[in-house]
């Protein structure tokens, strides 16, 4: 018999075994994320308990804020790797960035020198407040370079929940999206969620990523997804396989 009070599953139990986690702020005091080595062991545990075996972590570059640069990233990455290995982690741990899209990422692209999710995939945000003018612009002559731009949890942009069709254009001109995970389970509000299925049911997301920078981030994962059909989003979390690394 069908019932129309069907429990709605936990994030946690939709992360399979294996899963590679794209998108998380692990290396500790060099962004928003983790503050000590300890929250970084802490972190990493859970999310192993949850399922996933590899981890790119992005560290945020963004000029003024966080001035991180390629060579501290991979310096953070290395000697947070060994201390990992002394507490028996062992599990493939590569390091990218998180860039947001401005001057100082337009010079760094043209220079050539990103450090990438895996091959030519970068992974990009924009400004929680507004789209960079030249937006477009910078997504073409990225690609020219050479790049595949990833665009980070685009139902988080705000100014674009009224205007669907600059998703369509996103797409458009070549932007893959990553949803976060914990917009599914209403960390972020309810608005973003709503989009976050909207975009969901378009089949407009390619892969998915935690985004976690803290505990309480970790504790979300026990909610409930608030999705009427989360086939949509099994998918994008299956995709993920396709940055397997080791």
């Amino acid at each position: 018999m069908l019932t129309f009070f069907r429990s709605k599953p936990i994030l946690k139990d939709l992360i399979p075994d294996h899963h590679i986690d794209i998108h998380s702020h692990l290396l500790p005091g060099i962004d928003d994320g983790a503050r000590t080595f300890e929250d970084t062991l802490r972190l990493t545990q859970a999310l192993q308990g949850m399922g996933i075996s590899q981890f790119i972590t992005t560290p945020h570059i963004i000029q003024q804020v966080w001035k991180n640069t390629h060579e501290q990233i991979l310096e953070k990455k290395a000697a947070t790797v060994l201390e990992l290995e002394k507490n028996n982690i062992t599990a493939p741990f590569h390091a990218a960035a998180e860039y947001l899209i401005d001057d100082h990422f337009v010079q760094l692209f043209q220079s050539g020198n990103l450090l990438t999710l895996k091959d030519n995939y970068v992974l990009v945000e924009i400004s929680y407040i507004n789209a960079p003018i030249q937006l477009y612009a910078v997504l073409f002559d990225l690609q020219i370079a050479g790049y595949i731009p990833v665009l980070a949890h685009p139902e988080r942009y705000l100014f674009y929940h009224n205007n669907f069709n600059e998703y369509l254009k996103l797409k458009r001109a070549g932007c893959l999206f990553q949803l976060n995970l914990l917009s599914v389970v209403g960390y972020y509000g309810a608005a973003i969620t709503k989009t976050a299925e909207q975009l969901l049911q378009k089949g407009m997301y390619t892969y998915v990523g935690s985004d976690v920078h803290h505990d309480n981030h970790i504790a979300a994962f026990n909610q409930k997804v608030k999705l009427k059909d989360v086939a949509p989003l099994k998918e994008a979390i299956a995709n993920n396989q396709f940055f397997k690394f080791a």
